[in-house]
């Protein structure tokens, strides 16, 4: 019997491929870099099912290409990246991998703050130069975490992740959210509006999916409204920041500093950025640890696999 044909947008971690080599027809050997417009017309002309990622950008120039595909697996999360009404128009089921990448993002939104708060980056880089002069009482002073009250905009999977790790360095926790969510035992997390998140947080952390409601949902009125002591971590999507009005809040000192893990013209990172000590910047980490990534390439496949065999997908999301 012929193997179903597959067209794979980027190269994923090998026991990944491992998997696919026995199971599908790889319409061609993937890369890791971009594919081009005309790839991606190519690719979902012919295949039967798609593995993507979030930053191919799957619009109505290349899905009616699409006449033979079933199934587009996008290889993340967040599927912004893909014109959904465009997809249910020609019957393509969209799925994504939820769940999956929870801890591993909560983690490095952890990471991010605390190497904002303590100033690891810039330790790690003053220790390398070989002219740091030894210790001394006032040199490179940063923020408490423990005792402070971390902000949370956007309390899904991941928001409630990086606020059940909140208890272990005795932190308040306040959010904004759709819906007003439940603690765990033996802590207390807080319903604000959004403007009260934003003014109240010693640090602000940013959970929220892309969509046209959230685009610049930090913008420059709420840059102000935030503490001159204040640390904002970006682990969701770029866009989610006005990143000229953060620039300016940065520059000016307007907050104390930023942790970013995505960008609004991603891969694009404005040259002022990379030029500000109170920055930490990192290349869209989020997901990638081994496990993670291995398992989210997995979801991708058993989605596939229940597409083409005519049973529901697990996760389908259009």
């Amino acid at each position: 019997m012929e193997r179903p044909t597959l067209y794979i947008t980027r190269l994923l971690p090998q026991p990944v491929l491992d998997v696919i080599s026995g199971q599908y027809r790889v319409l061609a050997e993937p890369t890791d870099r971009p594919p081009t417009v005309e790839e991606l017309r190519h690719g979902f002309a012919e295949a039967q099912a798609v593995i993507c990622t979030l930053t191919d950008r799957i619009d109505v120039s290349v899905l009616s290409h699409a006449t033979k595909l079933r199934i587009i697996a996008n290889y993340a999360v967040g599927y912004n990246n893909i014109d959904l009404p465009a997809a249910a128009q020609r019957g393509i089921i969209v799925t994504n991998t939820p769940d999956v990448l929870t801890d591993a993002t909560a983690d490095l939104t952890w990471a991010l703050l605390l190497a904002l708060a303590r100033r690891v980056v810039e330790g790690d880089a003053w220790v390398r130069t070989g002219h740091w002069p030894g210790w001394t009482p006032t040199q490179m002073l940063g923020a408490d975490v423990s005792g402070k009250r971390l902000g949370i905009i956007g309390m899904g999977r991941i928001g409630q992740a990086v606020a059940q790790r909140a208890a272990g360095f005795r932190m308040s926790v306040i959010y904004a959210g759709r819906q007003s969510v439940s603690s765990p035992p033996g802590v207390s997390w807080v319903w604000r509006t959004l403007d009260e998140v934003v003014a109240e947080s010693d640090f602000l952390s940013l959970h929220v999916p892309l969509t046209e409601t959230t685009r610049h949902l930090i913008d420059r009125r709420r840059l102000a409204m935030m503490k001159p002591t204040a640390f904002l971590i970006n682990t969701s999507r770029g866009p989610v920041i006005d990143e000229a009005a953060l620039l300016s809040a940065l520059e000016t000192q307007t907050i104390a500093g930023a942790g970013l893990d995505v960008y609004e013209q991603e891969p694009v990172v404005p040259a002022r950025l990379t030029l500000l000590s109170n920055v930490v910047l990192l290349p869209h980490l989020g997901s990638a640890t081994r496990e993670t990534r291995v398992r989210m390439g997995l979801i991708c496949l058993d989605n596939i696999a229940a597409v083409l065999s005519g049973r529901p997908a697990p996760n389908r999301v259009a």
